[in-house]
C-alpha cells in the first residue's frame, strides 16, 4: 500500500489518539429563558425518568428478595 491517501478513503482519527481542542466557557452566560411549553416538557421528562428509576429499584429489590 502506498503511502498516499487515495481520494474515495478517509483517515480516521480515534477520539483518545486525538489532539485535545480548547474548551468553551460557560461563564457569564447567564440562566436560558424558557417557554411555558418547554418547562412543562422538561417537567414531565423529570417525572418519567423518577418514576422509571423508581420502578427499576423495586424490581432489583424484589428480584433480590429484599421485599418478599
Amino acid at each position: 500500500m502506498t503511502s498516499q491517501v487515495m481520494k474515495d478513503e478517509f483517515f480516521v482519527v480515534h477520539p483518545l489518539d486525538d489532539v485535545a481542542e480548547a474548551k468553551c466557557s460557560s461563564e457569564g452566560l447567564g440562566r436560558i429563558r424558557m417557554t411555558r411549553a418547554v418547562r412543562l416538557s422538561l417537567g414531565v421528562l423529570r417525572g418519567y425518568l423518577v418514576l422509571m428509576t423508581g420502578m427499576l429499584v423495586y424490581h432489583v429489590l424484589h428480584l433480590a428478595g429484599v421485599l418478599g
